[in-house]
């Protein structure tokens, strides 16, 4: 494992670089299927914020999420350049003026309508704390994701609101994001905005990134052959079958049969992460496979499959290392 600039740093010893406020993220969205591109600008300008029923009183906004976010990132990384968010949204929510609901949809001015999207994705890149692993750059990023719908909105003011938010790298050839369990909250529920500034601080502070980068490093040495990969998949797609009961004892496989199609074509066709020509390829390249393919999941199964690609993969690690069978692989 390469790191760039001489970062190769404890975590708690900062980087002598100038703080900078760059551009958007990546230029190349980190997530694709049923999304669309936003800003946080046009998201504090444009967009409504939704209430609880009872009280009137506002969320914890999608703009509030990713500003809590800046700040704490700020803070921990105070001396190295931070790019702007990028945004991901997906399941607007329209709706109109009280003044406008008589009229037709297509006779709407632009003042009368309103608008927020129910579900939100957003990462922040740190690029000048960067590693090569594999021959590809990766880039420190921060970012999380917000549903609106796994709040209960008919509630009042201090219900919990849920928020999924993590810290890992991104890989600079193809975007994938690369995230696993130390990095990530699932499921982080507070009812107020100080509350999950601390959350996301406390996340930020106790994430090891070098540990990260090392386990990730050791992907690189431990090869599947084209029959070994052809079982995995095949192992992949009757997993989502299986019965409950022989499910539990497995490890899981999140990924549907979309991303397992994406993963085959590109073992043959990515210009980054294919096979070798003797069919065999390394687990690093693999991963990166699963990540790929991840882009075409929804927002709110994304980060989840994202750590899970990462546990699937090492489990596979662990199988050769140890030269033991895995149900995914003999």
């Amino acid at each position: 494992m390469e790191y760039i600039d001489s970062i190769s740093v404890p975590w708690d010893i900062e980087a002598v670089v100038p703080t900078i406020i760059l551009p958007t993220s990546t230029d190349r969205p980190f997530m694709q299927a049923n999304t669309i591109a936003s800003s946080l600008q046009e998201l504090r300008d444009k967009h409504i914020i939704p209430v609880f029923v009872k009280d009137n009183e506002p969320v914890i906004s999608h703009t509030d999420f990713i500003e809590a976010t800046q700040r704490a990132v700020e803070k921990v990384f105070s001396h190295q350049q931070i790019l702007q968010p990028s945004v991901r949204l997906s399941h607007p929510v329209m709706g109109r003026i009280p003044d406008a609901k008589h009229k037709p949809a297509i006779e709407l001015a632009e003042h009368e309508k309103t608008l927020y999207y129910e579900r939100m994705a957003f990462v922040i890149e740190v690029p000048s704390y960067t590693a090569v692993i594999g021959g590809n750059t990766l880039s420190l990023t921060i970012g999380g994701v917000k549903a609106y719908n796994l709040d209960n909105l008919y509630n009042k003011k201090g219900a919990d609101e849920h928020f999924k938010v993590f810290i890992g790298f991104q890989n600079k050839v193809c975007t994938n994001l690369c995230v696993w369990t130390d990095g990530y909250q699932a499921d982080l529920k507070v009812n107020s905005i100080g509350s999950l500034k601390a959350c996301i601080n406390t996340l930020i502070e106790n994430y090891n990134p070098n540990y990260h980068l090392q386990q990730m490093e050791q992907l690189t040495q431990y090869s599947l052959t084209e029959q070994q990969f052809a079982q995995v998949i095949g192992r992949c797609r009757m997993y989502q079958h299986l019965p409950n009961h022989l499910r539990s004892e497995i490890p899981a496989m999140m990924m549907g049969d979309t991303q397992i199609g994406a993963i085959c074509k590109d073992f043959y066709r990515d210009e980054s992460f294919s096979k070798n020509e003797d069919g065999s390829i390394d687990l690093w390249r693999l991963y990166n496979l699963f990540t790929g393919a991840n882009k075409s999941s929804y927002i709110d199964s994304f980060l989840d499959r994202s750590v899970n690609a990462y546990a699937f993969v090492e489990q596979l690690r662990w199988a050769l290392e140890r030269k033991q069978r895995s149900w995914y692989l003999n």
